[in-house]
């Protein structure tokens, strides 16, 4: 083993979208998944690409990796064929006429609004003009005014500005684009499409590429981006929080089946996708249990990974004071009976680059964060308790690990110049040393035993974000419903291989935890709406797989939004403020 001081240091950046793909239509309904693609998960890898000793840990989700890979397919196919594209915003970029019927022409002014108004619209004069002009007019009542060319610019803008900053600062028909302002043709429209297609395209070859250099290790969720604690169980949720109101529904039926088969399916989709096998998981939102942490390393992981208030939970149960001492954060531990390691984040820090350091210029924000690792490395130099083992090594290392695609728009020019210093920082600093997960276990960084766990998330130490909310609740009724549906079905034979496969999948889909998250009053109202019909939609196609009629239920929404939360929702802090 190499005798090596410094801090070990990891920033793993987790890169998740849920099905937005409506297979009753094969229409996209929401654009998120191809436009992170080009602005986040493109940055992401161009950053990295740029700085030889950058090194991080980038975790996909599978049906991430199975969205990027159709889209990617669609849009080559729609230019060599002119097949249908797969989404109605990207397809204003296409040859077809601005549907002329109102209310989808609203529809689509509103949705080329949907960008950071400071970092995303009002940067760019001419985006803030048509914007300015598409705001008046996207009502019932004046959208007749909005001709075909301020939508077709104001699709052409909000690509231009959806694109990553790497990708402005290099590409000269961007540049020419953004200089030309208005007017743009339908061979531009093309262009500019053919340029999406290829970004899409490039992310997992750009991934793997990077993975194969040494400089990212990928790593993999279950499946459909699941809360395993709660298909495992439904009392899981009271372990954090005694009193919460459960489902009428006791239990998932069948879980521990389910939380198996989005465990095996997403090392499928992972191998296939980059052609090895993840040594690590981050479980869908950080959410653990015991029984998660076994069902991983029966699976063969290597390492899992949450939050420090998942830990913090843990520590306290057992003793109040282990919980308040610092030296017991920022280093590994190994369940009892297990032997993959797991190592919690610092949600401080984490927090950080999330929330704070948006407002911050880029290279401060960056000295800032380091400065912070630096202290810790000192600290933990100096502590009797911790300190460095006999043969040199620390027994701690820092993991930063949050959402890689939320934050950056709130940035300026998507925080370019913050992840750039941060990058170079790291790498150079000789206090701390920029590594990955899997070098950690290698190394054979020291494990401090942990007996047992709270099951939580990384929201709040607890499970509260996907269950106890009366909507929330309701919505895993549903859920279950269709799951004993399911199971009757499966059970009579009355599918084939092909058939039992593909309800499968789409039972994966409305099992993902988006969809309770946005369940609730505290989120935005758009954003409840969209999502709620969203996976009452996806339930209704998994009856109609299955052969069965979908229940009236279905046809009532679940939910009602009418909160103003941090970052629209998307994301949340660690702890409650």
């Amino acid at each position: 083993m190499r005798s090596d001081s410094r801090l070990p240091v990891v920033l793993l950046w987790h890169m998740h979208q849920p099905q937005y793909r409506d297979a009753l239509t094969g229409r996209y309904v929401l654009p998120w998944t191809y436009l992170h693609a080009i602005k986040d998960y493109t940055d992401m890898a161009a950053h990295m690409e740029a700085n030889p000793a950058a090194r991080a840990v980038v975790n996909f989700t599978p049906v991430l990796l199975e969205q990027l890979e159709e889209i990617a397919r669609r849009v080559a196919d729609h230019l060599r064929t002119g097949s249908p594209l797969p989404d109605p915003v990207l397809a204003l970029l296409g040859p077809d006429p601005v549907p002329a019927e109102p209310n989808e022409r609203l529809e689509l002014l509103r949705a080329c609004l949907r960008a950071q108004r400071k970092q995303m619209i009002e940067r760019f004069g001419p985006y803030l003009e048509l914007a300015t002009l598409a705001e008046t007019l996207a009502t019932p009542e004046r959208v007749s005014y909005a001709s075909d060319q301020l939508i077709h610019d104001l699709a052409v803008w909000y690509h231009l500005a959806w694109l990553g900053e790497t990708v402005r600062r290099s590409d000269t028909f961007v540049s020419s684009l953004t200089q030309q302002g208005r007017a743009f043709t339908q061979a531009q429209r093309r262009e500019l499409l053919s340029l999406v297609g290829d970004l899409v395209a490039s992310i997992v070859p750009r991934y793997r590429k990077l993975s194969e250099r040494g400089q990212c290790e990928l790593s993999v969720t279950p499946y459909g981006h699941p809360i395993i604690p709660l298909l495992l169980d439904f009392q899981a949720s009271r372990d954090a929080v005694p009193n919460m109101p459960l489902p009428q529904h006791t239990s998932y039926p069948g879980g521990a089946e389910r939380a198996q088969w989005h465990v095996r399916e997403s090392l499928r989709v992972f191998k296939r996708a980059f052609g090895s096998d993840p040594s690590g998981c981050w479980p869908s939102e950080g959410a653990i249990s015991r029984a998660t942490l076994e069902l991983l390393d029966q699976a063969g992981f290597k390492w899992a990974a949450t939050s420090a208030n998942v830990l913090q939970g843990a520590l306290a149960r057992r003793d109040p004071k282990a919980a308040r001492d610092a030296d017991a954060y920022n280093r590994p531990y190994r369940l009892a009976g297990t032997s993959m390691l797991e190592f919690f984040r610092d949600d401080t820090l984490s927090d950080l680059i999330g929330f704070t350091y948006a407002t911050w210029h880029g290279d401060d924000a960056a000295h800032n964060l380091v400065n912070e690792l630096a202290h810790l490395a000192r600290q933990y130099a100096e502590s009797e308790s911790s300190g460095t083992a006999s043969d040199g090594r620390t027994r701690h290392a820092v993991l930063i690990a949050l959402d890689g695609e939320n934050a950056w728009e709130h940035y300026p020019f998507n925080g370019y110049y913050f992840l750039r210093a941060l990058y170079s920082l790291l790498a150079a600093h000789p206090l701390l040393e920029l590594t990955t997960l899997s070098d950690c276990v290698a190394r054979g960084l020291e494990a401090a035993p942990l007996q047992n766990v709270v099951a939580g998330s990384w929201v709040h130490g607890t499970l509260a974000t996907w269950m106890g909310d009366p909507a929330k609740n309701r919505a895993w009724d549903l859920l279950c419903d269709a799951k004993i549906a399911f199971d009757g079905v499966i059970a009579a034979g009355a599918l084939d291989a092909t058939q039992r496969a593909a309800v499968e999948r789409q039972l994966a889909l409305c099992e993902s935890s988006d969809w309770f998250w946005w369940f609730g009053d505290y989120n935005p109202a758009d954003a409840v709406s969209q999502f709620d019909s969203l996976y009452r939609r996806q339930l209704v196609v998994l009856y109609r797989l299955l052969g069965l009629p979908p229940p009236e239920s279905l046809a009532q929404p679940i939910s009602v939004g009418r909160g103003s939360p941090e970052h629209g929702g998307v994301m949340r802090r660690a702890y409650a403020r």
